[in-house]
């Protein structure tokens, strides 16, 4: 079939949407389809872009171009789900977070409320004529279900060059790889190295708009000889630090699906999570494959010590979330499988 999928992309920004993107192009080309990503370019601000870039969206027909059927067009993310199409499929990513459990009223201004109530009107209204309709996982999903009374099924997929993570024995540090965010949370994991009373040590690797503040606050906390914030990092040094870490913090709020949880189990090691991480919690068993805590710097570090002082039950846990990850059926194949059975 020759199938598009709609995209945006907000230049010098790479991260989980346009792996998730280009692994689900690559995939559906490795199964024997005609594939092409087509892109729109997203900014934040000023609000009327975001309106505007609506409307451009919905006036997109991608029934045919220059001749050619396009047979499916597999919609992912907010606008680019507006496009128009006979045979339109949802597999949701996420919608526009900062209008639905991201919106703070208190601070709202005139113009953000207006754009907030076209946009959940617009997803409501827009999604609901989709009639095969999946997304990422249950955190997703339930989001839909709350905020626009729309159902999809949740189909996983797994983290991009999956075959090169593998497990070695542990250097006995915490590892936590992702941008630095405030969502992401990094400052959890360094507020709670001031508690630890083991020789744990914690490596946050990344780069983002919160280095020098999380810099400061490593100052701050007396705890430089505890935490190393590395900024970026190769694939090798991924796979590497990965497979020699003793654990994997990934404590986010409110997570869409989390590539660090199934990088982490796919290395064998256990997962420090918290009670509010959302997508995190789909994969970590509390006490099987990991932790999961409440948003507390003093827990956090209970939990640190005690995998550093139990280290073969900490690679048991590890070891059972590779497990449990496989029995998951998590892969590309299944994706492509479910999205176009009908």
């Amino acid at each position: 079939m020759r199938i598009l999928i709609p995209s945006i992309q907000v230049p010098f920004i790479r991260g989980g949407a346009e792996l998730m993107t280009i692994g689900l192009r690559d995939a559906l080309i490795k199964n024997g389809h005609d594939v092409e990503i087509v892109k729109i370019p997203f900014k934040f601000s000023p609000e009327s872009y975001i309106s505007d870039l609506i409307d451009i969206w919905k006036k997109q027909d991608f029934n045919n171009f220059n001749g050619y059927a396009i047979d499916r067009v597999l919609v992912l993310q907010f606008p680019a789900f507006y496009v128009q199409h006979h045979h339109k499929i949802l597999w949701l990513m996420h919608q526009h977070r900062s209008v639905y459990e991201l919106y703070d009223k208190k601070n709202a201004s005139l113009s953000s409320s207006e754009l907030r109530e076209k946009i959940i009107e617009t997803d409501t209204r827009e999604l609901s004529k989709i009639q095969t309709r999946f997304s990422m996982c249950h955190n997703v999903s339930n989001r839909l279900k709350k905020y626009n009374d729309i159902s999809a099924v949740p189909v996983y997929h797994p983290p991009a060059n999956e075959k090169n993570f593998y497990c070695d024995d542990s250097y006995g540090f915490i590892f936590y790889p992702s941008r630095l965010e405030e969502l992401k949370r990094q400052d959890l994991l360094i507020k709670a190295m001031q508690y630890t009373k083991s020789k744990a040590v914690a490596i946050i690797a990344g780069d983002g708009g919160q280095l020098e503040n999380y810099k400061q606050m490593v100052t701050d906390l007396k705890v430089s000889d505890k935490i190393s914030l590395i900024g970026r990092f190769s694939e090798e040094e991924k796979y590497t630090l990965y497979a020699r870490s003793l654990a994997v913090f990934f404590a986010p709020f409110d997570e869409d699906y989390g590539y660090i949880t199934l990088e982490a189990m796919l290395s064998s090691k256990p997962v420090i999570t918290c009670t509010d991480s959302g997508g995190p919690l789909e994969f970590v068993v509390d006490n099987e494959t990991g932790f999961i805590v409440e948003p507390d710097p003093k827990v956090v570090a209970q939990k640190i010590d005690w995998l550093y002082d139990n280290q073969q039950k900490a690679k048991e846990l590890g070891e059972n979330g590779l497990k449990s990850y496989h029995n998951k059926n998590i892969s590309w194949d299944n994706v492509v499988q479910k999205l176009l059975e009908n």
